[in-house]
């Protein structure tokens, strides 16, 4: 019953912590499309499928039958050129209508295939709506006197495809700021106002049968200096020490009972470099505003680096033993919210980090990917053909899902052993 009990507390923090990214990042596109006057159809937590929706004046709001991930539907983000026929189409549902896709394929003499993805494009930019199962008129808006050229550019005006490139790539990059500002402002705000801990030099722990226990160095021992190098940090430490090698004797001076001392080591071999076997203690930290917000873009230059990491084949497999699918992030989640608040946002905040990170590379579907396209696009002079973009994105989208699957793996792997 407790093992139960305790999946379905993992899944319920799992969940939340995705509804909240996903909130936050979807959020930025769904404000910067409504800024720049884009009509917006939907925005749902989960993955596409039956759902619970809430109408409001000008969309839909919900929840899917499975709430990981979610989405925003913006009018006007169909990939390709505009088919040639629109304002027609337009034009002849506006003076004709309503018309179904059939009525529209005699009015058009097109096949009833292009009819029906011409009032489906029509249909997304609010340019007609539906007054049965299958027939349309023109929207409210529609200026039924105008001719096909004009009414097409009325409706193209409240579409994502009607923005200026700049402002396009600003709405497929709203989601990312919204992610690091949201990450940034939490370190600043819990580092500032809370501090932090970190490894002291301290000594916590002497492993015994080691360089440093045959030196004599005990817990409570406060490490200075190394062959004479003062030591500023236990991060400095650990660097000082990845440049000796197994075999070097090394001079540590060290402060016990407020007595300094020194001491000396012949190191053993750990990794390439030598090894000495001690731990650190704990300290907390306080923060000024200025020194928080400082740590905060350190932790986000770290975030990006790590991301970057993944694609480089000599860096993959420790970056993968360091990162959590949904499954580890799950767990991760109803331990944090288990220890209180603070860790919780802490741990939203590394998270919305690492998704907006992941988010900004160049590979379609991801956001980075639709600004890259949207660059291309910008030189080229013209949209790329639906085909070809519908096969890049496929290809990211297969890259991606791998790589989620075998942190998945990995992740079980780890609660099994």
């Amino acid at each position: 019953m407790s093992a139960v009990l305790g999946t379905l507390n993992v899944v319920f923090w799992g969940v939340v912590t995705f509804s909240i990214l996903v909130v936050l990042h979807e959020g930025g596109h769904l404000l910067a499309a409504r800024a720049f006057g884009v009509k917006v159809h939907e925005f749902m937590i989960g993955l596409p499928g039956p759902a619970l929706r809430i109408k409001t004046k000008n969309m839909s709001w919900g929840i899917t039958a499975i709430p990981l991930g979610g989405y925003v539907r913006i009018a006007g983000m169909e990939p390709g050129a505009e088919d040639e026929l629109l304002g027609g189409a337009l034009h002849a549902v506006a003076t004709a209508g309503p018309l179904d896709a059939t009525g529209l394929a005699q009015a058009l003499d097109v096949p009833h295939d292009r009819a029906t993805g011409l009032l489906t494009t029509l249909e997304d930019w609010a340019a007609i709506v539906p007054v049965n199962e299958h027939a349309y008129e023109a929207a409210p808006s529609v200026d039924r006197s105008a001719d096909a050229v004009t009414m097409l550019d009325a409706a193209r005006a409240i579409t994502f495809r009607g923005l200026k490139t700049w402002k396009r790539i600003t709405v497929l990059v709203a989601g990312v700021a919204v992610n690091l500002i949201t990450a940034i402002l939490t370190f600043t705000i819990v580092l500032s106002a809370f501090g932090a801990y970190r490894a002291s030099q301290e000594l916590a722990t002497v492993q015994p049968s080691s360089p440093a226990a045959a030196a004599g160095l005990r817990p409570g021992d406060k490490l200075v200096s190394l062959n004479g190098t003062k030591i500023e940090s236990w991060d400095t430490f650990l660097t000082m020490m990845g440049t000796t090698h197994a075999g070097d004797k090394v001079t540590l001076g060290i402060v016990r009972d407020k007595t300094p001392m020194a001491v000396t080591a012949t190191l053993q071999d750990k990794g390439g470099h030598g090894f000495l076997g001690v731990g650190p203690g704990a300290e907390k930290v306080r923060y000024t505003v200025a020194q928080a917000a400082g740590q905060a873009f350190t932790y986000t230059g770290m975030v990006f680096a790590a991301i970057v990491n993944f694609f480089r084949p000599s860096t993959f497999a420790q970056s993968v033993e360091g990162s959590r699918s949904v499954v580890g992030i799950s767990v991760m989640a109803a331990d944090a919210a288990k220890a209180g608040p603070l860790d919780y946002a802490w741990l939203i905040a590394l998270l919305s980090l690492s998704l907006g990170a992941m988010n900004i590379l160049p590979i379609p579907p991801l956001d980075g990917g639709k600004v890259a396209i949207e660059v291309i696009e910008r030189i080229a002079g013209r949209p790329l053909g639906r085909r070809l973009s519908l096969a890049v994105s496929a290809a990211g989208a297969m890259l991606l899902f791998s790589l989620i699957g075998y942190l998945m793996y990995t992740d079980v792997m780890r609660m099994v052993r």
